[in-house]
């Protein structure tokens, strides 16, 4: 049986992954988790999963979460904050930490995980996007395994078990395309946020179903593969894929392409970044190609999809500009769900900071670098809405 944390327990990722643990309770035992401010959920997942930590992000509802438990049968341990969440995360006998935590948020808990040497289910792209020249060094340092799991990371990693030390000759990212994918580029001014909350494919977090419009989901993620495989910027691709069947390729050195593909089901690379190297018996859904019928593929338009480029760019610049680029996208993100900007805004204002961002002499960023450099992105975009008045 092996030992869980979960950080983002009550979000799409932590929900998915508290659905394996409910399917499969002789596999896995959760030991902690840690979540934003759904204090009702939390108590019920209290209740039925027993962990022996929990951690509430805002310390201010730690009494009313402490209410809600009060007819339980045994007590968790009950902290708060950043420094709570962190707790939780080197917390105990946990072997692995499923990292759900929407943003760089996520970071410093990973990393405090890192160093108690527990395995990352990794979940939150930011991490390494954000923080991928220190944390890297780390995982290396601990001797722990950093496991993709989001669909297309876990897609290539799946697909290159096997495949000889230096047989990676290209990866190819699929897209959906997002809520937009249909819609004329010049139509693209006048659409609201319930209209960019609209996915196809998927059912997610408005934070990353916005990214899936933007396609800046798709640029973190070019950032990410970059550090998770070692591939240079140019041999990592991108292609629309409406379907999302096939969820990442990976092409080797002879042209052979290999691909994995699935129901649009965020639970098979979490249960995959679990369970690895085991392959575990699920009862869910075949994939039945007749009742597919088709996969499609188009090339993504850069006209459309402005901020594929700006990520592109700032992951060959690197340094600390991903990391500003992450927090500057955050921020316009939060700014358009908030509908204080349009839509088109997000990727102007992510150009105007990174374009702004002068602190490009490091190449070897240390943490508090890192972590300056976002705090200043997040403050230059509110600085940047000015330039869009």
């Amino acid at each position: 049986m092996k030992s869980i944390s979960i950080l983002g327990s009550t979000g799409s990722i932590g929900t998915q992954t508290l659905d394996i643990v409910r399917e499969n309770p002789e596999q896995f035992r959760v030991i902690g988790l840690a979540a934003g401010s759904n204090l009702t959920l939390l108590a019920q997942q209290i209740q039925e999963f027993r962990p022996e930590i929990v951690a509430i992000r805002n310390e201010d509802n730690l009494p009313s979460l402490k209410e809600l438990l009060t007819n339980l049968d045994y007590q968790p341990i009950l902290v708060g904050g950043s420094d709570g969440i962190c707790e939780v995360a080197r917390y105990g006998s946990a072997q692995s930490v499923v990292t759900g935590i929407v943003g760089c948020a996520g970071l410093l808990p990973t990393i405090a995980a890192i160093k108690a040497g527990k395995d990352i289910a990794l979940a939150n792209k930011e991490t390494l996007i954000a923080g991928g020249p220190v944390v890297l060094p780390l995982v290396e340092e601990y001797g722990v395994k950093l496991l993709p799991a989001d669909s297309e990371h876990s897609a290539i990693f799946q697909c290159l078990q096997g495949v000889p030390d230096g047989g990676l000759r290209k990866i190819i990212l699929t897209a959906s395309g997002g809520s937009f994918r249909d819609l004329p580029v010049e139509k693209l001014a006048s659409v609201t946020v319930q209209d960019a909350l609209k996915h196809p494919n998927w059912s997610m977090g408005q934070k990353i179903t916005i990214d899936s419009a933007t396609l800046m989901n798709k640029g973190l993620e070019v950032i990410e593969a970059h550090y998770l495989f070692g591939m240079d910027y140019d041999d990592i691709d991108i292609v629309i894929h409406p379907q999302s069947i096939i969820h990442s390729m990976v092409e080797l050195q002879d042209t052979s392409v290999l691909a994995q593909l699935g129901w649009a089901d965020m639970r098979l690379p979490l249960l995959y970044a679990l369970s690895y190297p085991d392959r575990l018996y699920t009862n869910w859904e075949s994939l039945d190609l007749v009742k597919v019928g088709s996969l499609t593929f188009r090339e993504p338009d850069h006209q459309k999809y402005p901020c594929m480029q700006l990520a592109y760019n700032a992951g060959r610049a690197g340094g600390c500009l991903p990391a500003v680029l992450n927090a500057a996208n955050e921020q316009a993100v939060a700014l358009f769900l908030e509908e204080k900007i349009a839509f088109l805004d997000i990727p102007r204002l992510i150009e105007t900071v990174c374009d702004r961002f002068s602190n490009q002499n490091k190449t070897q960023p240390s943490l508090d670098d890192i972590i300056e450099a976002d705090k200043w992105a997040r403050k230059e975009v509110l600085q940047c809405l000015t330039v869009l008045a």
